[in-house]
This record gives structure tokens, C-alpha cells and sequence, in this order.
């Protein structure tokens, strides 16, 4: 009898550092700090950026086993001599790779990556040079306008205490962390609209991000996303909007934490993903040319989610290049996924499929 494939799911347990300690999320789901639950104006808040990837693990775990595969599951934390030994005794075959931080620090992704490389063990998704490279909001903003790719004007600033906006910045502008992803640090105050809010909001992100401050042009307009599978011959999958038009005036039409994560919360209950968006076919064509020569540019592998704005006189502009996304069943990379007629088993099986031809 054929041996079955052994695959090992690697993921991160979550956790999130605030000047307040860790905050720890349960299997269950509720995101907790010091024992107690998280609230809001007395309603139970849970971080869908921790929890979901407790879902997403077991949500591939079963789709291997109906795809005829043997798998395994294993939690990196902090401790390294342990991950290595697991992948030394447990010799999988591939790695599914859904590690995104080891000991709470975004840049060791691209790390756990270099792990499987330098073990010669076969992993989804991109390699760890593009899962650094796309922390680095700045280092892709340049290449993408290298390549005649549009993305927003941008400056980064290194203190709060001497800006000086290049000419071509006006206001509005935004506000975010130059080197982290998942939206993370965006919250409606980072649209800021005179030097004084910019100033606040930049001293705001150095503080609590130690890292300097991305300003950018803000793109007044709808927020959407392409999902690409594959590597010979990637599949743009439709693209999907995120409709913000029931938001509350109170906020900016933009993604925040609170609105990809946040269930509970407003901003949450009123940016829905709807797939496919309506556009003219030509504008289609071209936004998906667009994140395809972004997805190439960038050598993502087997998946990943190009994030744009589309302006009110319906240019695109590339926000951002996510690979190895999320892909729970009920994410918005899923949502495109069964737009274009995809099962989720079918979506595993395709990533696998990428993955397993990079085998010696």
C-alpha cells in the first residue's frame, strides 16, 4: 500500500503584547487579559485575528484527512530548540505554513519560513525572503511604482517633532505602522486631516510600535480584493469588495483593526465582504492585471490577496500584497475562493498541489 503524505500544520498560538501585559486567546474563542474577558460597554469583544487561526488550523486539518492525507498539528512559541526537534522527529513530507510571528514579533514569519528552507522540508505559500519583503510597506510601495504599479503617495516619518510633507502630500492623509500587517495599529483617528492630528497619530505609532510612521495619501473611495491561487498558471479569482456604506458617520471608510477583527464591534458589524463587486468589465480586467503583475513582482507562491482603493473617478490603487492570507471558510480570500466555483477541500488541495511540485 502507497504511504499516505505526511503534512504538518504549523501555526503560531496567539497572542497580542500591550503595554498592559499579554493578552491570551482560548480555544473557545474569547479573547482574555489577566483572566478576565475583554469588554466593551459590557459586551463580550472577541479578536478574530487570534482566533481565527484556531479555526483555520482545524478547518485544513479536515479537509486533508477528506483529501487522504495524514497530518499533524503543531503550536511555534517562543521556543525554537523545540520546533526544530518536532520537524526532526516528525519528518512530515510538506509543511502547511500558517506560522505569521514566533514569541509574539511579526518579522520572525520570513524566520520559521528559512527553518523549513534550511531543513529541506517542501512548505506552502511564499518563500521567506516575500513574507519579509511584504512586512515592509515602504520596500513594496517602491517597487510596486517601479514597475508603474499606482499606490497612494507616501512619506515615512521617523519623529513627530520635525515633519516637513513633501508638496505632494495634502491633506487628508493616513497613518499606519510602516512594518506590520493584518491592520494592525489602523483605527479610524489614523485619517488625519491638519499637522497637528498628524503629529499626534505619528507619535502615537513610534510609541507603541517602535517603528517609524508610513503616512499616506488617503484614497477617498471603495476598498477592494483579489485573490490569486496557483504558481505556473496563477487563477485571479473575483474580486471582492468590502462594502462600507452602512458605516456609522462617526467613521472613516476604512478597514480598521476593529472592522477585520473586532467582532462586536460597529466597525466589524458594518463592513461586510461582498463577492462578486460590481464593476465594468473593463475596469475589471485591468484591476486584475494589476494584482496579478503584484503578485508576481513580489514572487508570491501558491496564494495570496492583493488589497487596493478604487477612487471616486475609478482609479486603482495597490494598498498592499498579502501572501499566505487567511483562508478560514469564512474569510474574505474563502469568499472569493467559492466565487469562482471552488469547494475550500478543492482550495487546500490546490495549495498542496503548488507546493508539493517545489519537491526535489
Amino acid at each position: 500500500m502507497r504511504k499516505k503524505i505526511s503534512i504538518a500544520i504549523v501555526y503560531n498560538e496567539p497572542t497580542v503584547q500591550t503595554k498592559k501585559g499579554r493578552k491570551f486567546i482560548t480555544e473557545a474563542g474569547i479573547l482574555q487579559d489577566g483572566g478576565k474577558l475583554a469588554q466593551t460597554n459590557g459586551e463580550v469583544i472577541t479578536d478574530l485575528s487570534a482566533v481565527g487561526v484556531l479555526e483555520e488550523k482545524e478547518e485544513i486539518a479536515r479537509a486533508l484527512q477528506s483529501l487522504g492525507y495524514k497530518s499533524t498539528i503543531f503550536n511555534v512559541d517562543s521556543d525554537i530548540c523545540r520546533f526544530v526537534n518536532f520537524l526532526k522527529e516528525e519528518k512530515p513530507d510538506l509543511v502547511f505554513n500558517l506560522c505569521e510571528s514566533v514569541g509574539n514579533e511579526s518579522l520572525h514569519e520570513m524566520h520559521a519560513a528559512a527553518i523549513y528552507e534550511l531543513m529541506g522540508i517542501p512548505y506552502t505559500g511564499s518563500s521567506a525572503l516575500t513574507l519579509g519583503l511584504a512586512l515592509n510597506k515602504v520596500r513594496v510601495k517602491e517597487m510596486l511604482l517601479f514597475h508603474g504599479l499606482p499606490t497612494p503617495l507616501y512619506q515615512v516619518v521617523k519623529s513627530p517633532i520635525r515633519i516637513a510633507l513633501d508638496e505632494s502630500m495634502t491633506f487628508p492623509l493616513i497613518v499606519k505602522p510602516s512594518s506590520e500587517d493584518a491592520s494592525i495599529g489602523i483605527e479610524t483617528e489614523s485619517v488625519v486631516e491638519n499637522l497637528n492630528e498628524l503629529r499626534k497619530r505619528v507619535r502615537y505609532i513610534i510609541e507603541h510600535f517602535d517603528q517609524p510612521a508610513l503616512v499616506e495619501e488617503y484614497i477617498d473611495g471603495r476598498e477592494l480584493n483579489v485573490g490569486i491561487i496557483g504558481d505556473r498558471k496563477p487563477i485571479v479569482l473575483p474580486i471582492s469588495e468590502i462594502d462600507m456604506s452602512t458605516l456609522p458617520d462617526q467613521y472613516h471608510r476604512i478597514i480598521t483593526y476593529n472592522a477585520k477583527w473586532m467582532k462586536g464591534t460597529e466597525e466589524y458589524e458594518h463592513t461586510k465582504g461582498v463577492c462578486p463587486a460590481l464593476l465594468p468589465a473593463e475596469l475589471e480586467a485591468t484591476i486584475k492585471e494589476m494584482a496579478l503583475k503584484a503578485y508576481q513582482l513580489l514572487s508570491c507562491r501558491d496564494y495570496a490577496r492583493v488589497d487596493l482603493r478604487l477612487s471616486k473617478d475609478h482609479q486603482p490603487y495597490i494598498l498592499e500584497v498579502n501572501p499566505n492570507p487567511d483562508i478560514s471558510d469564512d474569510a474574505g480570500f474563502a469568499r472569493s475562493v467559492r466565487g469562482y466555483g471552488f469547494t475550500f477541500e478543492q482550495l487546500i488541495a490546490k495549495i498542496i498541489e503548488c507546493a508539493l511540485e517545489r519537491t526535489p
